[in-house]
C-alpha cells in the first residue's frame, strides 16, 4: 500500500486549485520560503516550480520523539499542509498520518525504500542507542536498525528537530537510553544529515530545505550541519526587541510594564544571544513566535539545550 497523497497526472499548481488553493495564495507562501531561504522574492517561481513539478518520493521516520515536530508541521496554514506539501510530494511513509497500518505499512515502507526514483528520507526523534536500541522499537525492529538500514539509501537526509538532530530531552542527563541525534548515532557509516533543528523547528524551514534540494541550490552549513540560510544568525541578532537591550531597556518580571512595553527579556533567562535561529522573521503560521509572545528563549534549537540552558526564565 503506498501512501502517495496528491493523487492523478495533472500538474501541481491544478491539483492545488481543485483543493481550493489560489494561484495568489500559493505564490505568497512560496515567496515567504523564497525569502527565508535568502534568495529574494524573485525566487518565488522556482520555490513554486520545485513543490509542483516532478514530486520526490520522501519516507519519514519516526523514533525516540513527541510528535509535536509533526504537529508543527500539520499546523501550518495558508494554505494548509494537506493542500500543499502533501500534495506536491510523494509522502510514501509517515507512521503518523498514514492510514495503513501492521503489515501494510511494512509494506508501504519497504516499496519506497525500493522506489527506482529513490527517495529523500526526513527523521524526526532521537536515536535510542542503549542496551543494543532496545529503547525504542517499530513494528518488531529497534528503531536503531530500521535508521541504519535506511539511511544510507536515501539521497538525503534530514533530521527534523531538536531532537533528531542532537539528541533533543532524550539525551538529558542521564540519558537512560543513550539517545543521540542521527548524524552521532551513525558517524561510523558515514550518514550527514542535514540538521534542521527546533523544539519543534518552523516547518518553513524544512520546506525551504527541500526546494533548495530540488532547485540544487548549494545548502551551506555551519559546523553543526544547519543550513546557514536559516541559522546563520542568532535570535538576538533579528529579534525586534534588540533596541532595548542596546538601550539598557531590560524587563525585571514578566508582568511588569516595562515586559508589556516590549522591553528585552534577557534579565528573565532569555537564550536569544547564543541561539542560532531565524524564529524573529519567520513566524509560525504567520502569526507569533515566543519573544514576541512574552516568553524568553530557551535555547531549543542548539545541542544539549536542555542541560546548558536550564533553569529557564532565569538569568
Amino acid at each position: 500500500m503506498r501512501i502517495a497523497v496528491g493523487l492523478g497526472r495533472q500538474g501541481g499548481e491544478e491539483r492545488l486549485e481543485s483543493r481550493g488553493v489560489s494561484r495568489r495564495d500559493f505564490l505568497k507562501f512560496c515567496t515567504a520560503v523564497a525569502v527565508t531561504m535568502g534568495m529574494g522574492p524573485a525566487f518565488a517561481e522556482n520555490v513554486a516550480a520545485a513543490l509542483t513539478g516532478g514530486r520526490p518520493n520522501v519516507v519519514y521516520l519516526h523514533t525516540a520523539e513527541c510528535t509535536g515536530c509533526s504537529e508543527a508541521l500539520m499546523r501550518m496554514y495558508k494554505p494548509y499542509i494537506d493542500e500543499l506539501i502533501l500534495d506536491t510530494i510523494s509522502l510514501d511513509y509517515q507512521e503518523t498520518i498514514m492510514a495503513a497500518a501492521g503489515a501494510a505499512a511494512e509494506e508501504a515502507l519497504e516499496e519506497a525504500v525500493h522506489s527506482p526514483q529513490g527517495f529523500i528520507c526526513m527523521v524526526e526523534g532521537a536515536i535510542p542507542t542503549a542496551m543494543d536500541g532496545k529503547y525504542g522499537y517499530v513494528g518488531g525492529k529497534t528503531m536503531y536498525d530500521i535508521c541504519r538500514d535506511i539511511l544510507p539509501k536515501a539521497k538525503l537526509n534530514i533530521a527534523i528537530g531538536t531532537c533528531a538532530c542532537f539528541g533533543g530531552i532524550q539525551a538529558a542527563a542521564p540519558n537512560p537510553t543513550g539517545a543521540k541525534g542521527i548524524n552521532d548515532a551513525y558517524a561510523d557509516i558515514g550518514i550527514k544529515a542535514i540538521n534542521i533543528p527546533g523544539c519543534p523547528p518552523n516547518p518553513i524551514n524544512m520546506v525551504g530545505t527541500l526546494v533548495a534540494y530540488i532547485n540544487n541550490v548549494p545548502i551551506e552549513v555551519d559546523e553543526l550541519s544547519r543550513p546557514l540560510m536559516f541559522y546563520g544568525q542568532t535570535v538576538h541578532d533579528l529579534c525586534e526587541r534588540r533596541p532595548h537591550f542596546e538601550a539598557g531597556e531590560l524587563a525585571q518580571s514578566f508582568n511588569s510594564e516595562e515586559a508589556r512595553k516590549g522591553w528585552c527579556l534577557y534579565d528573565l533567562g532569555c537564550r536569544g544571544p547564543v541561539t542560532y535561529n531565524n524564529c524573529p522573521l519567520v513566524l509560525f503560521n504567520e502569526t507569533n513566535w515566543p519573544v514576541g509572545a512574552g516568553s524568553p528563549c530557551i535555547g531549543c534549537s542548539e545541542p544539549h539545550f536542555w542541560d546548558d540552558m536550564t533553569p529557564f526564565y532565569k538569568h
